[in-house]
Parts: C-alpha cells; sequence; structure tokens
C-alpha cells in the first residue's frame, strides 16, 4: 500500500527548508517500502486552491544546501483562515476536500507560529497533520530552537562585523537593525557575537536617556563609536504602553517610520554623535544555511518520517535538550517563546557592560 505524505511550506521564508524537505523525502523513501510524496504549492494557499504536484526522488537532490523552499511559500494569517471573504471561499473546508482529493495520509507542515495555529486547526479537523519548526525568530514555544535561527543569526553577525570598521573609522554611531517583531532571540544572540555595545529587544522597552548615556560614556571613555542592535520590534518605555496601531501612529506623526530611525534623531540630538541606521532586512532570510542548520534541518526531517511510519500525528517536531522529540501542536499553538528579562544570556552581556537601555 502506497503512503502518500503531502508536505507544505509556510510563512516567511528561511535557510533550511529545502534542507528539511530533502531529509523527511530521503528518509521516507529508506524507512518505508512505498512512498509518494506531494509537493503542495505555497502553503496554504495552495492546499486551499488544490494546487501541487507529485515529487519525485530526482527532487530531493541537491538541495541540502539550496536557501528558500522549493515548493514556494505564501503568508495566509490564522485568523482569516474561518472567515469567509469576498471570494466565497471557506478555507477550512477546502483545505479538508483537497486533503482527500489527493489522497494524502498525511500532511507535513513546515512553517513558525501563525502557520502551528493553523497546523492544529487542521489535526482537530480530522486530518493527520506533523508541524516542523522553521522560524528565523527562535520564537516557537517548546523547542529549544528552530531551524533557520542559526543561519539568519549569522547573516545578522555579519552585518554587524562589517559595520564596526565603517563606524570606527567614521566615529559614528550606528544602529544595526535586526529582524523580529515580537521576540528579541536574534538581535540578542548576533548582537553579542557581534559584539555589540547597546542591544534593544522588544521584551525590554527600553528608556532613550539611558541609551545616549551610554552613548556617551562610551565617548567619554575615548571610544568614538557604538554599535546598537536594535530589534525591529523594539520600543522605548513610552511606546510600551501604548496598543501598536497608537504607537505606529504616533511615529509616522513624528515624521519616523520605525523605531531605528527615531532613536538614530534623538540619540543625534542628545549627544552630538553622528548617527546613521542600517537594515539588513530580507538578507536576514536569505542564502544558504548554516552547517549548523543544515545538520538540525536533517535531524528534524528524519524524525518527521519515523513519526509518519510509527503514524504518530498531531504533533510538532521539536529539540529539547540536544534530543529530538516532539510536542502535541495543541500544547505549543498559540504560543511564543519569548526572552526572559532573568534569561542567562541577557545576564552574560550585562555582565560584559552592554547596556539593554532599561537600567543606568
Amino acid at each position: 500500500m502506497t503512503i502518500r505524505i503531502g508536505m507544505l511550506t509556510s510563512g516567511g521564508d528561511c535557510p533550511g527548508l529545502n534542507a528539511v524537505i530533502r531529509g523527511v523525502a530521503k528518509a521516507a523513501y529508506e524507512l518505508m517500502d512505498d512512498v509518494e510524496i506531494i509537493g503542495i504549492i505555497d502553503g496554504y494557499r495552495g492546499l486551499i486552491h488544490g494546487e501541487y504536484k507529485v515529487m519525485k526522488q530526482s527532487d530531493f537532490s541537491g538541495i541540502l544546501t539550496l536557501g528558500g523552499t522549493i515548493l514556494g511559500t505564501s503568508r495566509q494569517p490564522f485568523k482569516q483562515m474561518r472567515v469567509i471573504g469576498e471570494d466565497n471561499i471557506d478555507k477550512v473546508k477546502n483545505m479538508k476536500e483537497n486533503y482527500k482529493k489527493m489522497k494524502l495520509d498525511c500532511l507535513l507542515i513546515l512553517g513558525g507560529n501563525g502557520t502551528h495555529k493553523t497546523a492544529a486547526l487542521l489535526a482537530e479537523e480530522g486530518l493527520n497533520v506533523i508541524g516542523l519548526p522553521k522560524t528565523i525568530d527562535n520564537d516557537l514555544y517548546g523547542t529549544d530552537v528552530t531551524f533557520g535561527f542559526h543561519s539568519a543569526m549569522n547573516i545578522a553577525t555579519d552585518a554587524i562585523d562589517k559595520i564596526h570598521t565603517t563606524a570606527a573609522s567614521h566615529g559614528r554611531v550606528m544602529l544595526v537593525e535586526i529582524m523580529g517583531n515580537k521576540s528579541g532571540w536574534l538581535t540578542l544572540y548576533a548582537g553579542i557575537a557581534g559584539g555589540a555595545d547597546i542591544i534593544l529587544l522588544p521584551e525590554l522597552p527600553f528608556d532613550s536617556d539611558i541609551v545616549a548615556k551610554a552613548v556617551n560614556k562610551r565617548a567619554e571613555s575615548g571610544k568614538a563609536f557604538s554599535i546598537i542592535a536594535v530589534a525591529e520590534g523594539a520600543m522605548d518605555q513610552k511606546e510600551a504602553k501604548m496598543k501598536r496601531k497608537d504607537r505606529i501612529k504616533a511615529r509616522t506623526d513624528q515624521g519616523f517610520r520605525t523605531i531605528s530611525d527615531k532613536l538614530a534623531s534623538y540619540i543625534e540630538q542628545k549627544t552630538g554623535c553622528e548617527t546613521r541606521v542600517v537594515v539588513p532586512g530580507h538578507l536576514q532570510r536569505g542564502g544558504a544555511p548554516s552547517a549548523y542548520d543544515r545538520v538540525l534541518s536533517t535531524q528534524f526531517g528524519v524524525y518527521a518520517a519515523k513519526l509518519i511510519k510509527e503514524r504518530k500525528f498531531g504533533v510538532t517536531v521539536a529539540m529539547k535538550n540536544g534530543i529530538v522529540t516532539q510536542n502535541y501542536l495543541t500544547d505549543i499553538a498559540g504560543k511564543s517563546k519569548l526572552v526572559s528579562p532573568d534569561d542567562q544570556m541577557i545576564e552574560v552581556a550585562r555582565s560584559m557592560g552592554v547596556s539593554f537601555g532599561d537600567k543606568a
């Protein structure tokens, strides 16, 4: 009897997606007698509209080092999954019907927080679902690490490394804006790895005056430049008391698009130091996966194939204390892993003299 495995990648792309796809496929072909893999195009959009292709074994060769995803991806907000819009499409009904039309025995879903919410929804609707934890933000609950995080950290760290030389040459304050709207793991780790002097995270609202004082303190000690790693979702303490839409409006009314622009202007006014903003942006999602992510993705993919063989569904793969295991989707969906103020890495950075803008 042929086992038909559906696979889709959803949400933002990142290095490691193809390595996981490869790991699943190669292990499935080895562990099971008769396997057919169905690639669903562009994430949940493809599942909703029935867009897929039957994969060949050769499709999984040469993709270990390839960034992005060979299946394509899209963002389908979880909040809209049960909403019937102007197109009159019942998304959940369509996904269930297309699962049956594809004659799938199970569906592997590679994605982050929003993706896992929908995966849990489909599992509750009776589909055989397995999740795989992807996000450069490393904020998926229940796993120590997600694939894509280390690759993005390497890219963000490289950006900070390169900024050091131009900052030192011109005696400037340089703000490097790192991805991460709600969680600061990427900024925290890249900031430490890149030797940032100040690190600003969404979880630790900062005082702009304390940041400016930290810059002045460096200047007074003979250090003519400062590097600030700032998460795109960071906010000052006044903004932290506002709702997101009010926070965005307040910045716009002040003539700023991002927190980095706003803070750079403030630092320049307060310290007199020439200040610039650098945004690596989507470069952090691009390129080949790091060696670490290639290994991690392969581990996750192989474990998912074993779950299929054992017919264990309604779960997502995870890494806990160096061991690959699984969590129930119902236990992790809708939860985020955020940086705690007393996280060990926060204490490591503070012990090195790094300021988080929250304490003088």
